[in-house]
């Protein structure tokens, strides 16, 4: 996850005041994906492989993600 400007390649998606932009094409590999805000940071569950089986989260902004 990043901060990004939006591009005609994108899907937006506004949800409960957040506004989550993907690319289509992107999304397309992925579906579904689930966003879900844990505390202190953002957990990402997606129909791609991270390695090993592994889901990919991160701790919180600025911080070393898996």
């Amino acid at each position: 996850m990043a901060l990004d400007e939006t591009k005609d390649s994108d899907k937006i998606y506004d949800i409960d005041g957040f506004t989550y932009i993907i690319d289509k094409e992107f999304l397309d590999k992925i579906k579904p994906v689930k966003v879900d805000f844990q505390g202190y940071g953002f957990k990402l569950t997606a129909n791609i492989d991270f390695g090993a089986g592994k889901e990919s989260g991160c701790s919180g902004c600025g911080t070393t993600c898996s």
